[in-house]
């Protein structure tokens, strides 16, 4: 595992304990769709799907960590959530959400995370 690969993890393990405490059900991580991609983390939100892309950095890094979720990866996203209800028995009652965390690693101190909903 590279040191990218370790980072990626690391900001997963902290978006998927975020969305626990804001009473999200996370219902699978790095769920993988053929050739298409990955989710990051799927969640339940009450009745809502919740498909989420999970970006880290580390402070002084090129870009902010949600800036790097660009219109060409949302619509990925939006063809993996239709992969997974294909498979999984359609759209629940409160329909489909996408959002994204973005962690953001300081020199010191605690990791920032910021979840943003609704992104797509």
């Amino acid at each position: 595992m590279t040191t990218t690969d370790a980072l990626g993890r690391y900001g997963e393990r902290l978006a998927a304990r975020r969305l626990g405490e804001a009473g999200m059900t996370v219902l699978a991580r790095n769920w993988r769709c053929g050739r298409t991609g990955e989710i990051d983390i799927v969640a339940r939100d009450g009745d809502t799907l919740v498909v989420c892309e999970v970006k880290t950095r580390r402070t002084g890094a090129f870009q902010h960590p949600l800036a790097a979720v660009t219109p060409a990866k949302t619509e990925r996203l939006r063809q993996l959530a239709a992969c997974w209800l294909a498979r999984h028995g359609g759209p629940p009652p409160g329909g489909l959400r996408i959002d994204v965390v973005g962690v953001l690693l300081p020199r010191r101190g605690a990791p920032e995370v910021q979840h943003v909903r609704g992104v797509a």
